[in-house]
C-alpha cells in the first residue's frame, strides 16, 4: 500500500447500463480541472461508437502480455465471454497522480478493492449508481440493437453476473452503504457533483 496521498481517486460504480459512462462524463464536465479522467485498458473488441483513448485503451494480448512483464498492471480481470476471454485492466501509466490531483474511473466492486488496497482505503471513494432493472435491461438491448452484429447473448451474460458482483452482500462487505439513484439522469449528477463538491478532500458522504 502507497503513503498517504492528499487527493482522491472516485470510482464510479454499477452494474451494466445503469448510465454510469453518461453520469461519469456529465460529472467529469461539471468538474473540469478538478478531476483527472482514468482510462482503462481492455483486450475486447471496440464497440460502434466507442473511440480508443476515450472509453478503453483496446490492446492485444500481446500488448498486456508486456504490460505484466513490466510489473504496470495494478489490477486485471478476465471474464469468459461467450466470444471468449475480455481482459480488463488498471495500467500504472501516469494517469493516476494522487500527489497532484483527483482522479475519476468507472470501476466495478472487484476494481474497487484492488485499487482500495494498492492506493489505501483513505484516498479512494466508492461512487455507487443504481437504476430499476427493468430500466436497465431496457437500456442494454436498445445500446446492443445499434451494435453492426447485436449479440444478445452476452447481454444477458453480463446482466446475470451483475447480480453476483454487485449484490448486496459484496457491497456490504467493501463498505459501500451510499447509493445514488438514476431515475433523474439530472439529479443524479447533482448529487453526486455535490458530493464531491461540499466534501472534498473528505470523501463523499
Amino acid at each position: 500500500m502507497n503513503n498517504l496521498k492528499k487527493h482522491k481517486l472516485y470510482l464510479i460504480m454499477g452494474k451494466s447500463a445503469t448510465g454510469k459512462d453518461h453520469i461519469y462524463k456529465a460529472v467529469l464536465a461539471e468538474l473540469a480541472g478538478v478531476l483527472r479522467p482514468v482510462v482503462p485498458y481492455t483486450t475486447r473488441p471496440m464497440r460502434e461508437g466507442e473511440q480508443n483513448g476515450v472509453e478503453y485503451f483496446f490492446i492485444d494480448e500481446e500488448k498486456m502480455k508486456e504490460f505484466q512483464m513490466c510489473g504496470r498492471i495494478v489490477e486485471k480481470r478476465c471474464y469468459q465471454t461467450v466470444n471468449g476471454p475480455w481482459n480488463y485492466m488498471t495500467v500504472d501509466d501516469g494517469q493516476i497522480d494522487l500527489d497532484r490531483q483527483d482522479s475519476i474511473l468507472i470501476a466495478t466492486p472487484e476494481v474497487y478493492r484492488s485499487l482500495r488496497d494498492y492506493y489505501g482505503s483513505e484516498n479512494t471513494v466508492p461512487i455507487y449508481v443504481e437504476s430499476p432493472d427493468r430500466e436497465r435491461l431496457a437500456r442494454s438491448l436498445k445500446r446492443e440493437d445499434k451494435q453492426e452484429k447485436p449479440n444478445y447473448a452476452e447481454v444477458c451474460r453480463r446482466y446475470l453476473a451483475d447480480e453476483a458482483d454487485f449484490s448486496d452482500k459484496v457491497l456490504e462487505e467493501l463498505g459501500i452503504t451510499k447509493r445514488y439513484v438514476n431515475i433523474d439522469f439530472n439529479a443524479c449528477v447533482e448529487e453526486i457533483v455535490a458530493g464531491i463538491k461540499r466534501t472534498g478532500n473528505e470523501g463523499l458522504e
